[in-house]
């Protein structure tokens, strides 16, 4: 087991949830349930599950909380592309967002990767 706080991935992702919770409270209130909610959870969803990982006894079950992350960041990816286009985010926001996910991706990415060849 390890201490999550101590990741730097956990660290950028904590940051990004912090950012996306503040932004999306300006979206639409018709959008409450929905892409609201929906990006919110996505988001939540990356450092949660690297905190889970790291709660838990192998590295094995680290990796694979680690690829869960990743696949949130991906829907989370999406779910701006969405805001986007639906008007409740500036082009010049979402492309800042979008590198901001992305980053995070490689982040997870990379850190697996470590996990796998056991450097970490």
């Amino acid at each position: 087991m390890r201490d999550f706080r101590e990741l730097r991935v956990w660290e950028k992702a904590h940051a990004f949830t912090l950012k996306i919770y503040k932004l999306s409270a300006s979206f639409p209130e018709q959008e409450r349930f929905g892409i609201t909610a929906q990006v919110r959870r996505a988001t939540a969803s990356i450092p949660t599950n690297i905190a889970e990982g790291c709660g838990r006894e192998s590295e094995k079950e680290l990796a694979r909380f680690m690829s869960i992350a990743a696949g949130s960041a991906s829907e989370v990816e999406y779910q701006l592309l969405l805001a986007s286009d639906l008007g409740y985010l500036d082009k010049d926001l979402y492309v800042q967002l979008n590198y901001d996910v992305n980053e995070l991706k490689r982040m997870l990415n990379a850190f697996m990767q470590k996990l796998r060849e056991g450097n970490v």
